[in-house]
Order: structure tokens, then sequence, then C-alpha cells
């Protein structure tokens, strides 16, 4: 593969892991409305959940509950989930430099896998200390499981790249 078609590739992948990290964070600012909107979807007339799958709306309307029970005595406890969606952002635009330049900045692909990584220890030591059902546990994990694949393509991308332009260029005799 080519110098150009690489470097295209592991862009493509950049953006989609840059829209999703900021997607996540847009989606962290209006949890209060967003969980009304999830239980009234949920419990629609031609939803399933109520009746295939009573724990997840069990567990949507507790949290539903919760968050306006804090939004109505405890709104700076939200102000966490402020901090949450700012820190996705702030997480994508270090992405920008691998953007830029990826065999340089290949420190921040790294990063990411780490972190990806250190999701899976968290929902299993925070998600009990927090009374989280471990069902939901699993679909937290997923994140980092899901999230590391497209920076292992990147990185493994990023090494042919260094490698390509490693290779000495032919001179015409």
């Amino acid at each position: 593969m080519s110098e150009r078609a690489l470097l295209r590739r592991i862009r493509v992948w950049l953006v989609v892991f840059i829209v999703c990290l900021v997607l996540s964070g847009l989606t962290a600012f209006p949890l209060v409305h967003e969980l009304r909107w999830a239980e009234d979807l949920l419990q629609s007339p031609v939803s399933p959940v109520p009746e295939h799958f009573p724990a997840l709306m069990e567990w949507i309307t507790r949290v539903r509950t919760g968050l306006d029970e804090a939004d109505a005595n405890h709104p700076f406890v939200l102000y966490g989930t402020d901090w949450l969606a700012f820190a996705h952002l702030v997480i994508a635009v270090a992405f920008y430099g691998p953007y830029r330049d990826p065999v340089r900045n290949i420190w921040v692909i790294e990063f990411g896998m780490i972190a990806c990584a250190g999701i899976i220890p968290l929902a299993l030591i925070c998600g009990p200390i927090r009374d989280i059902p471990f069902w939901w546990t699993v679909i937290d994990m997923s994140f980092g499981v899901f999230g590391v694949i497209p920076l292992l393509l990147v990185h493994r991308m990023i090494k042919r790249l260094e490698a390509v332009r490693a290779e000495p260029v032919p001179v015409p005799a």
C-alpha cells in the first residue's frame, strides 16, 4: 500500500474515532433530558423492552429518577457529568496530533489504547461500589473493547507508514 493510501486510511479511522468521542462527550451534557426521552421511548406501546427486558426498563427508570432528583435538589452533582463531557472533547482534540502527523504522534494512539484498557478495571471496581448492575458494567466495558479496535488498526497502519517512509528510494542508474 502506498504512503498516500496509508495516510488516507489512518485519517479516516481517526476521524471516525474523533467523531465518536465528540458525540459521546456531547451526550453527557443533557443527561436528564436524554434519560426522560429514553424512558418515554422504551415505554412506548411499540417497544418490546418492558416485556422482554424488564431489568433494563427498571434500570433506566431508576437512573432517570436519580437524575431528576439530583437535578431538582442537588444540581451541582450533575456538574461531574459536565466535566466528563469536557474530558471527552479534550481527548478528541488530542487525536488531531496523529491526524496531522501519525508517525510522530503515535504516542496519542498508544495513550488511547491504554485508556481503553483502563475502562475494564474501572468498571469492574467502581460498578459494584456504585451499585451498577453487572450487565450494565459489561456495556460500559464494551466501550473500551470496541474503542481499542480502531486504535489497534490505526497503530498497525502507522507502523506500516513508518516502515514505508524509512524504505530507501531507489536511485535510477
